[in-house]
């Protein structure tokens, strides 16, 4: 199964057939459910019909913009690939693919029409992955101001970024957060994410980023574990620990939050959904979300 749909009308689906050939895509015929079915199971859809049927049709599917997937329009005369969602997400490089096939993409996002990558696509280019999402506003509006910068630190290295600051990590499907007692060893962290990651099923390069709470930066035992497995640690702030909402029961309180592991995890997760509750190994607290 490809991760690309072509969705078209019947009297369309020559065009549609040529397009799945040439990208090795599926083949969905127009039906009213037909975009519910593709939203669930594809990352690129194409869509050989009229944009006001797509626009009227992915309306009440759409979620969020890191999830939903791309959505390409092409004009039935296969003239022009409009991104409809999803431009710097897909979108936009699905147009282009589509050129060799003589259909002309029209990019509308305000970075790409300026002959400038977003955050997004710089993300892309990297194969890495954005971590503070919501950053992007601030970071892509800089892009188009010519003043945002792009750094590449490495470590080891403590970096204390406001929110406008993108962070872009390795890719990875999980997010592990962690809490630990004052004094951790280096090894005893790093036993205690190997076993909670061997418990759960999951390589040590599946996951894109370690998290804590920022009171935790002065503990060098857990920086030094997280940099000796190949790992990022970064270091939340109060209130988007406390933004996460309920946790299990925790003696976070003694440091003033209502847990660590749990909210640190669900923070920097792309689907908000935890695989692996806070669980104690030794004097190392680790949650996994994905």
């Amino acid at each position: 199964m490809s991760d690309t749909v072509v969705i078209a009308p019947e009297r369309f689906e020559a065009a549609a057939e040529q397009i799945a050939w040439k990208l090795n895509a599926d083949l969905l015929g127009y039906e009213p459910d037909a975009f519910a079915i593709a939203f669930s199971q594809y990352r690129r859809i194409i869509a050989v019909m009229a944009t006001g049927i797509v626009v009227r049709k992915i309306a009440p599917l759409l979620v969020d913009k890191w999830t939903d997937p791309a959505v390409v329009v092409v004009s039935p005369d296969m003239a022009f690939a409009i991104p409809v969602i999803g431009g710097h997400h897909g979108a936009n490089e699905l147009a282009r693919e589509l050129s060799i096939l003589g259909i002309r993409p029209v990019i509308t996002t305000a970075t790409e029409t300026r002959g400038l990558r977003s955050v997004e696509v710089i993300a892309a280019d990297e194969e890495m992955q954005v971590v503070n999402r919501p950053s992007t506003r601030v970071s892509n509006a800089g892009i188009l101001d010519g003043i945002t910068r792009v750094y590449r630190v490495r470590g080891p290295a403590v970096v204390l970024a406001d929110p406008g600051v993108s962070f872009l990590s390795r890719k990875g499907a999980y997010t592990v957060g962690l809490g630990c007692r004052r004094g951790v060893t280096p090894e005893e962290a790093i036993r205690a994410i190997e076993e909670a990651l061997k418990e759960a099923g999951i390589g040590s390069d599946e996951v894109m980023i370690f998290a804590t709470t920022e009171k935790k930066i002065g503990e060098t035992g857990l920086v030094s574990a997280v940099e000796s497995i190949g790992g990022n640690l970064i270091f939340l702030d109060d209130v988007t620990i406390r933004a996460q909402g309920q946790a299990s029961p925790s003696g976070a309180g003694r440091i003033g939050l209502p847990a660590v592991a749990e909210p640190a995890a669900l923070a920097v997760s792309d689907k908000k959904e935890l695989v692996m509750k806070k669980k104690v190994f030794g004097k190392v607290t680790v949650a996994i979300a994905r």
